[in-house]
């Protein structure tokens, strides 16, 4: 592919938008970065340019959260994300890209319902916390969505949620839950060929703003509200979800 501004234009935005999403609210949203940038490439691509860019971010914000987490809800949120990381890796290699645009459109849009139903109570918030198996299927959940979309944050956010974790404790479990999933996730890219020179190459290129992206999320995990950031990736994401449907059923 060529590295035209336009590219640059739609990348940067895109990758601090995932570091401050990642970094400052709980990673749920993240994923638009890839579901962004497979608007102008194969997904395959996307997906890969994206990987190294948020186990960056991972780095970046485990220092700011380091031992503030619970480590045995974000144990079994790993161990779950095994078996959904290896059902991922089958889909992968039988399906071809359109099945991953429209996953990818798929998952943006149920992500945003989901929210918006949330809001308005629609789902009803759980009084009790869930017993140790539903972690484990919400690592399950979250290990394929995350392998095909980036996706993994929306069962994460379920079970987290309902533990209830003060804000500080829900963002660094989420944090330390997706650098371990997205290193689980980085040698089966590897073999599968989903990485190539072209896309670390790119990485390279875009690793500052990745962590310019850390920066702000951890300070913006202070001071903006969440309704705010979290009704532009609304908007973003049922754009992107729209347009990458359209384009694998056309």
């Amino acid at each position: 592919m060529d590295l035209t501004f336009s590219f640059f234009a739609l990348a940067v935005p895109a990758v601090i938008f995932a570091g401050i999403s990642k970094a400052g609210f709980g990673s749920g949203a993240a994923f638009a970065a890839a579901s962004i940038l497979a608007l102008v490439l194969d997904p395959a691509m996307a997906l890969g340019i994206m990987l190294p860019l948020l186990m960056l971010i991972d780095v970046a914000a485990l220092r700011a959260y380091w031992g503030k987490w619970d480590w045995q809800e974000a144990r079994r949120l790993i161990i779950g994300s095994l078996p959904g990381i290896a059902v991922a890796i089958w889909l992968y290699q039988v399906a071809d890209a359109d099945v991953f645009r429209f996953l990818i459109g798929a998952v943006s849009l149920l992500f945003v319902a989901f929210q918006l139903a949330k809001a308005r109570n629609l789902i009803p918030s759980r009084e009790k916390a869930y017993p140790g198996w539903a972690g484990v299927l919400a690592g399950c959940v979250a290990g394929f969505t995350s392998f095909v979309s980036h996706a993994g944050g929306p069962p994460v956010a379920v079970y987290l949620l309902a533990q209830r974790l003060d804000k500080t404790t829900y963002q660094a479990t989420t944090v330390l839950t997706f650098w371990a999933i997205n290193a689980l996730k980085s040698l089966p890219y590897a073999i599968l060929g989903v990485f190539t020179w072209q896309t670390l190459y790119i990485d390279l290129l875009l690793a500052p703003f990745a962590l310019i992206g850390a920066w702000l999320g951890v300070r913006a995990h202070r001071i903006i509200s969440e309704r705010a950031f979290f009704m532009l990736t609304y908007v973003l994401l049922v754009i992107t979800g729209s347009k990458l449907i359209w384009d694998a059923l056309t």
